[in-house]
């Protein structure tokens, strides 16, 4: 009967509502009994001549378990159906050459950060950016997409559970709700940090529901904004609890994590801890990605191929190839490289298993530190066992008791890390990457209620400098534009400005560029700097300057503006080209700083042009 998927339709109908209204597709309706209608039956189901359902995923799971070879699942979408045919066709190409399935996770559009209903206007504006939209994805499946290599989608922010229906509604097998617990990863969203929670809980019902496979959460996320490997379990095993008691299967469900490919070792002691404490049968694991990719893109594809060594060597059952390129989308053929090169080493590394004291020791400490995050978050009063964390531990809270934790476990600071931003968080956690590319907290810097005795503290000389003094007269306003989520890049930005000793308000993720430049009029900025990652930088870093303009004040303040130009990578390097040879005045800025600047350099261009403005 599909009470629960049915219970959540209801009480989400008008957002439901205004999901079908922004991206024109066909959602459940609501009649005025309360009945539903539109809701397809569960899987397994037949969808465009295939039976599809999260199963079919489990099965390849089972395969890589047998053979000890990870299945490839690659990441790749484009705007439109055909676009995303065209170039998923190149890449199932070389699969099908070297004879294997793979799990294509479809790159699907970053508005699904932000509620339909609340943020209609974000939307509009990133429309056909950041991959695949979700009338795309039911036109993709049609058109064969998922046929022979089953297919997820993302489905992250502040309404996870709207993306999934319309997932469900096209035939797609598996989905990402990750990042659940850790959503404030990627900037404010709209809505409340326990509101995210919640309508997380709500996916994970729907999937478990619908026989949807699902990442459930991802240590990759808490790793890309400076946390530990021990703060991501714990975020990871909280998510778990949740799918636990949404009734998910356990052969339906997988985490993520990252591993950076530096540190064999420590790659390996990640992943066995992991295992030993997970109740998701599947672990997907992801290359780190480099912040400031070299220039030798060489270089970069040997690093990717590090890592595909340690998601050999540590068992892993789903592996995503990363394409060598430093921005944008990849192409399909780029992506096809990756996947021959990615297959190559998973066949020729041999199947052996490594014993070393260094992982043991490394496997303890990243328990220990998970368990006192999680028994500091559930406030169990004592440290934690590995072998208690069982579906009957968390089967003892009720789904809003749980939630409630969770959202109090981040207010309090126990779920912080470095550049965590987007709910009310103490700011308190610090670490360092140590030389044997472990990332551990510096002394006195370790989350907030945690027992510190459990937790890894960096041995090496780190001198932590005190908040620097506002010693400049200039304010500078920093925000990302559009439905961007992703803010590391500005992050790094307002630190670099805040060290020099100007006054940064930072306005963190997804804000409209007439809002920015309006923040600028009001606190009397001289210098706003904007970034969008989707590729949208053409049609909205102009509207800063238009909107300054409008107020009588574009030529009293320095606009900056930074990340990518165009999402896919080849029209990324015509644009740039284009920077070099006439200036950036066509995208309504005064300076543009692609990716791979230093952060200091950005700082010294301001104060080098501040007099055109004073």
């Amino acid at each position: 009967m599909q009470e629960k998927t049915q219970a959540i339709i209801w009480e989400d109908r008008e957002r439901i509502k205004a999901y079908e209204k922004l991206f024109g597709v066909s959602m459940p309706k609501v009649g005025k009994d309360g009945s539903i209608t539109g809701l397809p039956r569960p899987y397994p189901r037949e969808v465009a001549g295939v039976i599809r359902g999260g199963y079919r995923i489990a099965e390849l799971g089972r395969k890589a378990r047998s053979t000890g070879i990870p299945v490839q699942n690659p990441i790749l979408g484009r705007n439109t159906a055909e676009e995303t045919m065209a170039q998923s066709r190149e890449m199932y190409e070389i699969a099908e050459k070297l004879g294997i399935t793979l799990f294509h996770f479809v790159h699907s559009e970053a508005t699904r950060h932000i509620d339909p209903l609340d943020g209609a206007e974000l939307i509009e504006q990133s429309r056909g950016k950041g991959g695949i939209t979700p009338a795309g994805e039911r036109e993709f499946v049609q058109m064969g997409g998922g046929a022979v290599h089953p297919i997820r989608i993302n489905a992250t922010g502040d309404t996870p559970h709207l993306s999934i229906l319309n997932a469900f509604i096209a035939g797609f097998d598996g989905t990402d709700i990750g990042p659940v617990i850790h959503v404030h990863f990627g900037g404010r969203g709209i809505h409340d940090y326990k509101t995210k929670v919640t309508n997380g809980f709500k996916a994970l019902q729907i999937c478990a529901e619908n026989n949807i496979f699902v990442q459930v959460e991802s240590h990759k996320h808490i790793n890309n904004i400076g946390g530990t490997d021990g703060a991501g379990l714990a975020g990871c095993l909280l998510a778990e609890g949740l799918a636990i008691l949404a009734g998910l299967p356990r052969e339906l469900s997988a985490l993520q994590i990252n591993v950076a490919g530096i540190n064999l070792l420590a790659d390996l002691a990640l992943i066995r801890a992991f295992r030993k404490v997970m109740w998701s049968e599947w672990l997907i694991v992801v290359p780190e990605t480099f912040q400031n990719p070299p220039p030798d893109l060489i270089a970069e594809q040997g690093h990717f191929a590090r890592m595909a060594i340690s998601a050999k060597l540590g068992g892993a059952d789903f592996y995503r190839p990363k394409a060598a390129e430093s921005v944008g989308i990849p192409t399909g053929h780029s992506m096809g490289r990756a996947i021959w090169a990615t297959q190559d080493i998973f066949e020729k590394t041999a199947a052996i298993t490594i014993n070393d004291p260094f992982i043991d020791k490394r496997m303890e400490e990243i328990l220990n530190e998970a368990m006192a995050i999680l028994s500091a978050a559930l406030e169990t009063g004592r440290q934690l066992a590995p072998d208690e964390i069982t579906p009957s531990f968390w089967q003892k809270f009720g789904p809003e008791e749980l939630i409630e934790k969770i959202v109090n476990a981040g207010k309090k600071g126990i779920l912080d890390a470095p550049r965590a931003a987007g709910w009310d968080l103490k700011r308190a956690v610090r670490t360092h990457r140590d030389k044997d590319g472990i990332r551990r907290y510096i002394p006195g810097y370790g989350p907030k209620g945690v027992d510190p005795q459990y937790l890894c503290f960096t041995q090496e000389k780190v001198t932590v400098e005190d908040a620097t003094p506002v010693l400049e007269d200039v304010k500078i306003v920093l925000a990302t534009v559009g439905a961007d989520a992703h803010v590391i890049g500005i992050n790094m930005i307002k630190e670099a400005f805040q060290k020099a000793g100007f006054e940064v308000i930072h306005l963190t993720g997804m804000n409209l560029p007439e809002t920015v430049a309006e923040v600028v009029a009001e606190s009397g900025a001289k210098v706003v700097g904007v970034s969008n990652l989707l590729g949208l930088g053409l049609s909205l870093f102009p509207r800063v300057g238009q909107r300054l303009k409008e107020l009588g004040l574009r030529d009293k303040v320095l606009v900056l503006a930074g990340g990518r130009i165009a999402e896919k990578e080849e029209e990324h390097a015509y644009y740039e080209a284009r920077i070099k040879e006439e200036g950036p005045g066509f995208l309504g800025v005064d300076a543009f700083f692609g990716p791979g600047t230093n952060p200091d350099d950005v700082v010294a261009w301001v104060r080098e042009h501040l007099k055109e403005v004073r």
